[in-house]
This record gives C-alpha cells, structure tokens and sequence, in this order.
C-alpha cells in the first residue's frame, strides 16, 4: 500500500505523521513546492520510528510527482488560508489553480488512485476535482463533515461529561461556519438521544459551537488549526485501506440524493476500500431538509466562481 499526501504544512505533515504511526501503508510519500520542507519532515518523522515501533518508509520530495507514482491514496492538503482583505473569488481562484495542477501531476502517476481533498474551500475543491480529473466519482473525497463531526462530539462530551467515543453524532452540509448541519436530533449516547440529557438551550449552545469550531480556533491560534484536521483524514485513509466500512459524513458527489444534483456536500456515507461506497438517507424532517437547501445553495455560489476562472 502506498500513500501520498501532498502538501507539507501543518496539516499534510501532521496527517502523515498519524498514517505512518497507523502503519497504513508500507511506503508513504511527503510531496511539497518549497523546497527541502517535505525531505525534512519526512526525515523527522523516520526518525520517530524507533521510538515509535512503526516500519513505514517516508520519502519527502519537492515537486517531483513521479516519486508519488502508484498510489493507493492521494491526499490534497496543499492551498492557501484566506488571509486579510482577501475576496472569497482571489481565495477561490488561487486554491483552484493550484488543487488543479496538483490533480492532473498526480493522475499522471497514480491513476487509479483515490483523492482524498482537504483543501478550502473544501466543498468546491471536491467539485472542482470532480469535474476536472475525469476520476469515478466513488474515487474523489471530501474530508470536513469527518472533523465536524469530531468537533460536534468533543462539545457535547463536555457538556454531557461523557467519553466521546461513546457518541454517535454527525455533521452534513457544506464544511463551513454558515454551512454546516450538526444532526443533534440524530446524536446518541450509547444508543440514548442526547436530547433526553440536554436542555433545548444546551442543545443550542453545542450546535452553534461546532458551527464556529474551526473559527474559535483560528481566533484563538492565530492560524487553522492542524491536530484534529489531519487525524481525521488519516481515519478517513484508514477506513479506504483496511476496508473499514465506517460510516462518515464525507463531501461526494449528489445526484438526486438529499434533494440535490451537480454538488459535492456532506453526507454520510460508507468508505471502504473503493472510496465511497453508498451514500446513507437520514430521512431529514421539513426543518433539516430545508437548511441543508440553504447549505447546498452558499457551496452552489462558490462553485459558480469556477466558471469565471
């Protein structure tokens, strides 16, 4: 099993790091633009495995995507933040360009591969993938509704002071702050609705902290934030590769599911070793179907910028 990740800031390396400690792959590569960064981290993290008990060979690489060649996996974290003053179309038009030209070099080595996007804006990155690599749709994923969801269950373990790998709670929608549907009604407890806990006001509170999750870390790093973000897509790889059959809210392609057609959002969905193999129905009340209208028509603004490109 081989493994790319391309993009070697803080998420890409720290996604890597949690493969290579996984030991999902026996080769795994660490591809980057600037130079040296990549070689450097993958030559930290070879270092750790002594220490750690792991045998993944990492290989680090400046822009030489032939050394991605056969890839199981591909992982795009590579792009640039939103940074101040900058228009949603400047971030639009140079994250395209740039997931683009990362798509078409890794198809040219790997293409039968499975792309896993974790660029921003992520729903449109998927989509712009989609529409551009000529790839099965099954084989092109969107990772957000994964970390959303992590996040929805870390605010109401809190709340319910609870262990969070005994919840089942999900977030569908767009990955961002206006956009995203965190499911409380679905959310569990060992098998008991949360909702029989917490008060429609907890209720709340909860919900509108997950939606701001990433922000509230933004705000209080002063960048995006890079542990919960790569553990999440290395759980997504490890469903792909060990053929998991996990159920998560990932962005894949809608025809007709959830209402919605020539979209990626999140929906839930089984990944297993061909991608995403069944997109699950959650039976929506009138309320829910409705904002997840809404979400589905903001992600449909930004994917319309693509076409002024």
């Amino acid at each position: 099993m081989k493994i790319t990740v391309v993009g070697a800031g803080a998420v890409g390396a720290t996604c890597a790091d949690n493969i290579a400690r996984k030991e999902l792959a026996s080769e795994l590569v660490l591809l980057d633009i600037k130079e040296g960064v990549a070689e450097g981290k993958a030559l930290d993290m070879t270092q750790t495995a002594a220490l750690l008990g792991f045998d993944t060979r990492i290989t680090g690489t400046t822009n030489d995507y032939a050394k991605t060649a056969g890839s199981d996996v591909v992982i795009i974290t590579s792009g640039l933040p939103r940074k101040p003053g900058m228009t949603r179309e400047e971030l639009i038009g140079t994250n395209a360009s740039i997931v683009r030209g990362v798509t078409e070099n890794l198809l040219k080595y790997s293409p039968d591969t499975v792309v896993i996007v974790v660029s921003n804006p992520m729903d449109t990155m998927t989509y712009l993938t989609l529409t551009t690599s000529g790839l099965p749709k099954n084989r092109i994923i969107g990772m957000g509704g994964i970390l959303d969801s992590a996040r929805f269950k870390c605010y109401l373990s809190q709340a319910l002071e609870c262990n969070p790998s005994d919840l089942n709670a999900i977030v569908i929608g767009g990955h961002g702050d206006t956009t995203m549907i965190p499911l409380i009604r679905y959310a569990t407890l060992n098998s008991v609705p949360v909702t029989d806990f917490l008060s429609p006001e907890q209720q709340q509170k909860i919900v509108s902290d997950t939606m701001v999750g990433g922000a509230t870390l933004t705000k209080l790093l002063g960048t995006s934030a890079w542990y919960a973000p790569g553990a999440a897509v290395a759980t997504l790889t490890e469903s792909i590769v060990r053929d998991e059959k996990h159920l998560f809210a990932c962005s894949v392609s809608l025809d007709g599911e959830y209402g919605q057609n020539d979209i990626c959002l999140g929906v839930p969905v089984i990944i297993g070793k061909n991608g995403w193999e069944k997109i699950i129905d959650y039976k929506l009340n009138e309320q829910e179907q409705a904002t997840f209208n809404n979400s589905a028509n903001a992600v449909r603004s930004m994917n319309d910028v693509l076409k002024t490109l």
